[in-house]
């Protein structure tokens, strides 16, 4: 088999640098217990002696934190600074956690604020639930749109066409066998979202988990972002759903009223 060498110059280098050192941060992110530089590695397809540099670098700028004793690498608190500034940035993050707090104490569950980003959804803020077994999708973490109460809570207030256009350009991913694969079921839970006035994640993220979410608007009468309640299915049966989709639902119009916005006429 052929093997091509990229032909590097010092300018292509640094940028692979930095595109490596960004992905070592994501690696860190995901794990709340720490990684050892080996594992690390692994998962970023580097070398160790590459990586160990990396992480060394990342941790001189306190991007990155070293726990001895363990032999762990973390993230470091500059990584919470600069990701604090996009949270400044969209300034219904800090107004939203009173109202999560309350959905996580009303229904015992975890609570999610989230946005549509570069076609997915990500998870911007959260309030876990105090359950032992609870459903956590951490901040940052992204999921397909059609995957997400909180997507298709955002999706079901545009116009049909730009529904159709969004699938169009992005295509379905499905996560489980309950996710949406084709334009008529998707069109079908929209309306259904449209009439009772939040959406439902039933199990289509993942198998096990439901989630219920509401859109909340801006001045402009756009959904600027979404709040859920997420948990284990068998804490939200059938029988439950209405009652907390309703709760979601209010919460997500009380956040709207207190940021001075409202859905389009």
């Amino acid at each position: 088999m052929e093997r091509y060498t990229e032909v590097t110059t010092p300018k292509t280098e640094g940028v692979q640098s930095v595109v490596r050192a960004l992905r070592l941060l994501k690696l860190l992110s995901l794990n709340n217990e720490g990684l050892r530089v080996s594992d690390i590695a692994r998962q970023a397809g580097l070398a160790v002696s590459t990586t160990h540099r990396l992480l060394t670098t990342l941790e001189r700028q306190n991007f990155a934190q070293f726990e001895p004793d363990r032999a762990l690498w973390h993230v470091g608190r500059e990584a919470f600074a600069v990701g604090a500034a996009f949270g400044r940035r969209h300034n219904f993050v800090a107004p939203a956690l009173p109202y999560l707090r309350r959905l996580r104490d009303l229904t015992r569950e975890t609570a999610n604020l989230g946005i549509l980003d570069q076609d997915e959804l990500v998870t911007i803020s959260q309030v876990e639930s105090r359950e032992i077994m609870r459903a956590i999708s951490p901040p940052g973490g992204r999921v397909p749109t059609f995957c997400s109460g909180m997507g298709k809570a955002i999706l079901a207030t545009w116009e049909d066409a730009d529904i159709a256009a969004f699938v169009a350009r992005t295509g379905f991913h499905p996560m489980t066998k309950r996710s949406h694969r084709d334009m008529t079921t998707a069109m079908v839970d929209i309306k259904r979202i449209r009439s009772r006035g939040y959406a439902l994640d039933d199990e289509e993220h993942v198998t096990g988990l439901r989630c219920l979410a509401a859109v909340v608007w801006s001045a402009q009468g756009e959904a600027v972002c979404a709040i859920s309640v997420s948990g284990l299915a068998a804490r939200l049966p059938d029988a439950r759903l209405d009652a907390i989709g309703k709760q979601v639902a209010e919460a997500a119009r009380e956040l709207t009223q207190k940021l001075g916005g409202a859905p389009p006429r």
